[in-house]
């Protein structure tokens, strides 16, 4: 585990990159900084530039561990393999968001966890032009902007219960069922734009619920953890608890609670939608 010292220099190097390489981008972007890796999943030369700085320094803060970064992956997938692996790994995604970025938008996050043998560790969710910074470990505090924080189990039932779903382009045929069912037992439903300031608001309390159909670890990692360390709960469909490597039964529930999860889980299950 990183001591004091240690977590102080990761949040330092995460506002580095931010500071000298993302915000002086921010707005300023030409045509060819910005490429579609695939339909509507965007990479800016911002990404880039970020995780390879993030990736040459956390192995210095922590000497053994290794770097699991969403550019490096889409070039290297076998990286994905670290994940399983005994070393401490930095799971990064230097600008969660990216669409909003390219975009204009101030909603984009860099999403930095660390973990080993499948356990999460430390976690650190900044947004620099909002000027949010949220931090967790596995033995200690949910911490927002400096005051530590707790979800807010609330839910009783599913009517009228609020949960966040992403947009239906992002649903499978058999989500698309899931998340039909769901709707019919009268959730008050809205759409998120990005994960990494969804988790953030599901820990301080803001939200009940969110469902996620998608597992990309450096998607969750950071938010999984700030949300448990605030008493919330991350699971499969299967009730597990979400699983850094890979092999979740999908759609994720996050909720401020494992009772909530697992009440909108079966709500996703209802009318015969398993």
């Amino acid at each position: 585990m990183l001591d004091d010292a240690e977590l102080a220099a990761v949040e330092a190097v995460i506002r580095r990159a931010a500071a000298e390489i993302v915000v002086p981008l921010f707005g300023a972007l030409a045509v060819g900084d910005i490429e579609e890796k695939a339909p509507g999943d965007l990479v800016t030369v911002a990404d880039r530039r970020a995780e390879e700085l993030l990736t040459q320094e956390l192995p210095r803060i922590l000497p053994g561990s290794r770097v699991v970064g969403e550019e490096a992956v889409y070039g290297d997938p076998s990286l994905m393999n670290l994940l399983n692996g005994p070393d401490p790994v930095w799971i990064v995604d230097p600008v969660d968001g990216t669409e909003a970025f390219a975009g204009g938008s101030p909603r984009f996050t860099a999403l930095v966890a660390l973990a080993q043998d499948g356990n999460l560790l430390a976690s650190w969710t900044y947004a620099p032009v909002l000027g949010f910074l949220a931090t967790a470990t596995h033995d200690g505090p949910a911490i927002i902007d400096g005051e530590p924080v707790r979800s807010h189990p609330r839910a009783t039932s599913l009517r009228h219960l609020d949960v966040w779903t992403p947009r239906p382009h992002w649903w499978t045929p058999e989500q698309k069922a899931q998340f039909h069912a769901l709707y019919a037992t009268g959730v008050s439903a809205s759409f998120f734009d990005y994960s990494g300031l969804a988790y953030l608001d599901l820990a301080a309390g803001r939200r009940s619920a969110m469902i996620l159909p998608w597992e990309l670890p450096w998607d969750h990692a950071a938010g999984v953890l700030l949300l448990t360390a605030a008493g919330g709960s991350v699971i499969g469909m299967d009730g597990r608890p979400f699983q850094v490597a890979g092999g979740n039964a999908l759609p994720l529930i996050a909720a401020a609670d494992e009772s909530t999860a697992l009440l909108v889980r079966d709500g996703l299950r209802s009318e015969g939608h398993a």
